[in-house]
């Protein structure tokens, strides 16, 4: 998953919503700071997929329910493209079920659509950095969400790969299941936020995950968030 900007240091932003008004709210929502620019917008997830390859998005905020191509279908395509932007997937529920295949899929987050201004361009930013859209009330969703349909085969893989971690590579796992960003596992571990950000990679790689909203599905998964 692209982690950065474009070289002039600006962070290139799709939108993806069947709803003008909507894409309209958020094009002004960010286009008041300097370092975040609207680069397109889309109507449905064929034109998501067209337009972020050939304008070169960072990140996509990228509605669930749209005509032709539906968000989650959109998301999928993206994300296995050879440089794919991030996706933070926009929704008005956060009960939605979608939201967790979604996140299963590789999305960095999700948003509400009624977020205050300053949490989008806040959660815009973080993912263009590789770091997820996380909160503690989306892990509590995450739990409820997990915990309501888990299959036990799931579990099982889940704490199988988990048990091949280091115990302090276990440490920062559940951390980031937890929602909590590399300076707070940092403050909490005692570990400068460079040394989290190792551990962290290698965590994603013996979990075989993308990215670190994946790393804590798998802690749910297991039972362990």
């Amino acid at each position: 998953m692209s982690e950065g900007t474009g070289p002039d240091g600006v962070v290139r932003v799709l939108l993806a919503d069947d709803d003008a008004l909507v894409r309209a709210g958020l094009r002004m929502i960010l286009g008041g700071h300097p370092d975040l620019e609207v680069v397109g917008e889309a109507r449905d997830g064929v034109e998501a997929v067209e337009l972020a390859g050939a304008l070169a998005a960072d990140v996509v905020l990228m509605d669930i329910r749209m005509p032709r191509q539906d968000g989650l279908a959109a998301t999928e395509v993206l994300l296995r493209s050879g440089s794919p932007p991030a996706v933070l997937v926009l929704t008005t529920f956060d009960t939605d079920d979608s939201v967790l295949t979604a996140l299963r899929i590789g999305a960095s987050g999700f948003l509400l659509k009624d977020t205050p201004p300053d949490r989008i361009v806040d959660a815009v930013r973080r993912v263009a950095t590789g770091e997820p859209m996380l909160s503690p009330s989306v892990t509590a969703q995450l739990i409820a969400a997990v915990a309501g349909g888990q299959q036990p085969d799931r579990a099982a893989a889940a704490r199988s790969r988990l048990a091949g971690l280091t115990e302090r590579e276990r440490e920062v796992a559940l951390a980031v299941g937890a929602g909590r960003t590399n300076a707070e596992i940092g403050a909490a571990l005692y570990m400068s936020v460079a040394t989290v950000k190792a551990h962290v990679s290698r965590v994603m790689a013996k979990l075989g995950v993308e990215n670190r909203v994946q790393v804590a599905i798998q802690v749910h998964d297991a039972g362990l968030g």
